[in-house]
């Protein structure tokens, strides 16, 4: 990544960040004497602090902190002399194991290391560059959506594990349950005996209505209805577990219209970013996909040098490590659990939609790999690709790179060819 700007500043303070308040750690510059203070978490108060600040030492203020969002992020950002440079918290703790090896910390020894951080390796830094509001909303929505998701998922889990409890029959009629249809279909029968009793007229007409119009389909349910016994009749197991349905019932239908809320607010930001059509072109790369990429490159062109820098900051290439005679890989930790995810679940999706992507996949898989491993790769791959169209800003032709890959007479061609001969 850019390294910090090399401009002189007036000021220099390192920040220990925290719910209620805020120690801060100062040095004026061409100065050696350093004052401690802390902030109190309140708009009112950090306002007085900034506006004290720019009195005192006009601008540019430069300050270091161990996160990039979150309350005190937002509101220094209003202030345009202060420049913030965000240093990973695992860097921060290392830099202050390296001289304090005990472990011994508090809050102002902190800020001191970030200050010392931020005087001694401004090369280390990368200035916080804020993109444009359209750009931050989109990140924000993206990685809400997915956080929603996750609770779609275990609510549904959860109901589920219920329904195995006492109305089994009702996950074999549904394929899929985080449906509006499905929700619909336990309020209406939330046990066996209720939808048994049910006239076929009355059950017809639901699927109906939900669309589900296939008469095999409605046929074979209908009858599986009629035939099905129950799996208990102990109402002391039915009873609660009605009531448990009933409670995630209401609860999944609320968090299936929020994400259907949150999808028409993405697409509807997105079209509006330049990238987005680029990052659309890929193959995969859908109303869902699609946002979730453009957010993980961003705007600014010159926020990486390099796929490779791409490929660290996602967390896709492992680490590696040799001391000695002894050399090992692992996984990478420090990274962003969400930006990671975005890649693999995006790769893994393009296995069945690009063919030299899943020649690729297939070929890892030969080779021993496991699922995880093989789609963690081809995320490796793509990065590379996904790199070069945004530098370029060129729309992603699949052609093009089949055409590269014969040049470079990569094995991958005659993969691909016996992927599609196969299919």
């Amino acid at each position: 990544m850019a390294s910090a700007t090399t401009a002189l500043f007036t000021a220099y303070i390192g920040i220990d960040w925290a719910d209620r308040k805020h120690d801060f750690c100062l040095q004026a510059a061409g100065s050696t004497a350093v004052e401690f203070g802390v902030i109190e978490h309140k708009p009112e108060a950090i306002e007085k602090w900034a506006q004290s600040l720019h009195e005192r030492f006009g601008g540019p203020i430069a300050i270091c902190l161990e996160t990039t969002k979150g309350p005190l992020v937002y509101a220094l950002q209003r202030y345009e002399f202060l420049v913030l440079f965000p240093v990973h918290a695992a860097t921060l703790a290392g830099y202050r194991r390296a001289f304090v090896p005990s472990g011994a910390k508090d809050d102002p020894s902190d800020a001191h290391a970030a200050l010392d951080l931020l005087r001694r390796h401004p090369e280390r830094l990368q200035p916080l560059k804020p993109q444009s509001p359209a750009m931050r909303m989109l990140a924000s929505l993206v990685e809400e959506r997915r956080q929603l998701i996750n609770s779609i998922t275990r609510t549904s889990n959860r109901l589920l594990s219920t329904l195995k409890l006492y109305y089994p029959q009702a996950l074999d009629w549904f394929e899929h349950r985080n449906t509006k249809m499905f929700c619909d279909f336990l309020d209406r029968w939330p046990t066996l005996a209720h939808v048994r009793r049910a006239r076929v007229t009355t059950l017809e007409s639901f699927f109906h209505e939900h669309n589900c119009r296939r008469p095999h389909v409605v046929t074979a349910r209908i009858e599986s209805i009629r035939s099905a016994r129950p799996l208990t009749e102990d109402q002391a197991v039915i009873r609660p577990a009605q009531m448990v349905v009933e409670t995630l019932v209401a609860q999944l239908r609320v968090l299936i219209k929020a994400s259907e809320r949150y999808d028409e607010e993405i697409d509807a930001i997105s079209r509006t970013l330049p990238d987005y059509w680029l990052f659309a072109s890929f193959p995969g790369a859908g109303q869902i996909q699609a946002p979730r990429l453009a957010v993980a490159f961003g705007e600014d062109r010159d926020r990486f040098a390099s796929a490779s820098e791409v490929q660290r900051y996602a967390g896709i290439a492992p680490v590696v490590e040799r001391s000695g005679n002894r050399c090992w890989v692992h996984w990478r930790i420090a990274c962003s659990t969400f930006l990671r995810q975005t890649f693999v679940e995006w790769a893994g999706s393009t296995i069945s939609r690009s063919s030299w992507a899943g020649a690729f996949y297939w070929q890892q898989r030969k080779k021993g790999c496991s699922h995880g491993v093989a789609v963690r790769a081809l995320a490796f791959k793509w990065i590379r690709i996904l790199y070069k169209a945004w530098k370029t800003r060129k729309p992603y032709d699949e052609t093009i790179y089949l055409d590269a890959l014969k040049k470079h007479a990569s094995p991958l061609v005659v993969s691909t060819a016996e992927t599609v001969n196969t299919a």
